[in-house]
């Protein structure tokens, strides 16, 4: 039987309308007011959570992102302010992280960053909200300024969309939107449905929801009729409409009184995650698609479990961004792994700098007590360094610049 608050909101659902898509079902369990998984509940995010991303793996990764923002911030001819807009930012530890390290680094670049955060807070539609927490539509305000705050504190006070250059970041945002399941039989494409069977949520295959769903593959040329039967897909329809949305804060004035003539007309749009393009994400190899399910660390295989209480994500088809980034007027800057950005970024560098400055010791007293504690902590340094550049794991994320 069903035995939580969303799980009762779900069947009460299904039973007014009856099969609901899985991406009406993930919606529902990860943002659903109050009970869905990323608005409610303890931290999620973090070695204390379900899941780690990058920032959490070493400071290196934020060092690396404001090696990156301050050669977009030169490339826009030095903006003042210059604007940054993290989407899904969560704890806001990547934006504490550039700005410390821009306030160490690059004084100029720490002087004129205007850091927003923006996280979802809603069960809506999350490229939706977006939007409108960033030109703060009741109730939607969480995008607040770091610039003027003490460290680790960031205001309640949401603040306006201001007019000029500009760069919108998200890191691990796109997998988390709720996609379309598809599954193919005979020489048909169905759509996975959620439904209510003796009182348990489970499975049923009906005819793809919309046009859009059904064409999708055929879209990027996916020769998904030559797979075996039971072959699966997901389909990210909210990532075209946050691309369309993150655009349009590029390309379209900000809301008040700012005269057309001051369209931003500069600006990247970065954005890093997990997936590839389209042709090497949908093949014939990934037999189950992509979904996989996250719980206290742990990999699963079943999202219909626990609603609400663990993570749900599919990999992202980067195909499918660039494409409607320029259907919208952005055109393509970068796209290369986590591991290649990072070393262009300067991490290896860093590392040795790091070596040197702090772990000196390792090569004049290694066998004494401080030797020893600074040889392992060093070690834990490095492995930090390997695992986000591992191309056998994070190092293979992929990084996608756009720019205006």
């Amino acid at each position: 039987m069903l035995s939580t608050s969303l799980q009762q909101l779900i069947a009460e659902r299904i039973q007014r309308e009856g099969a609901i898509t899985f991406a009406d079902y993930m919606r529902m369990a990860l943002y659903e007011p109050g009970s869905g998984y990323y608005v409610s509940g303890p931290t999620r995010v973090g070695w204390q959570g379900d899941f780690y991303t990058s920032t959490d793996v070493t400071d290196f990764f934020a060092h690396c992102m404001g090696q990156q923002l301050h050669q977009l911030w030169l490339q826009l001819q030095r903006p003042v302010p210059f604007i940054v807009l993290e989407q899904g930012a969560g704890r806001g530890d990547l934006a504490q992280g550039v700005r410390k390290w821009a306030q160490q680094s690059v004084p100029d670049l720490f002087a004129a960053l205007d850091y927003r955060i923006a996280d979802i807070r809603t069960g809506q539609n999350a490229t939706t909200s977006f939007a409108e927490m960033t030109h703060q539509t009741e109730p939607y305000s969480s995008a607040v300024d770091l610039s003027q705050q003490q460290a680790g504190q960031p205001s309640a006070s949401p603040q306006p969309w201001p007019a000029g250059p500009a760069v919108l970041l998200s890191n691990e945002l796109v997998d988390a939107f709720p996609v379309h399941i598809v599954e193919k039989r005979a020489t048909k494409l169905y759509e996975v449905y959620v439904t209510l069977q003796q009182g348990q949520l489970c499975e049923v295959l009906h005819g793809p929801s919309s046009e859009v769903v059904e064409c999708y593959l055929d879209t990027y040329k996916i020769p998904w009729h030559t797979f075996e039967d039971g072959w699966r897909a997901e389909i990210n329809l909210d990532a075209l409409c946050w691309m369309q949305q993150s655009a349009k804060l590029l390309l379209e004035p900000s809301s008040g009184t700012t005269p057309r003539h001051t369209r931003k007309k500069h600006g990247f749009l970065l954005t890093i995650d997990y997936g590839d393009k389209a042709r090497a994400l949908y093949t014939r190899d990934r037999r189950r698609g992509t979904l996989a399910c996250y719980f206290q660390h742990q990999l699963t295989e079943r999202p219909l479990l626990r609603p609400g209480q663990q993570d749900i994500t599919a990999h992202v088809n980067f195909t499918a961004l660039i494409n409607e980034g320029r259907r919208q007027g952005l055109r393509l800057h970068t796209f290369t792994t986590q591991g290649q950005w990072l070393q262009t970024m300067g991490i290896y560098e860093e590392l040795a700098r790091v070596r040197g400055r702090d772990y000196a010791i390792i090569d004049t007293a290694r066998a004494s007590d401080q030797g020893q504690i600074a040889l392992l902590r060093w070690y834990n340094v490095r492995q930090g360094v390997a695992a986000l550049t591992d191309p056998a794991g994070m190092g293979n994320f992929k990084v996608l610049i756009l720019k205006v």
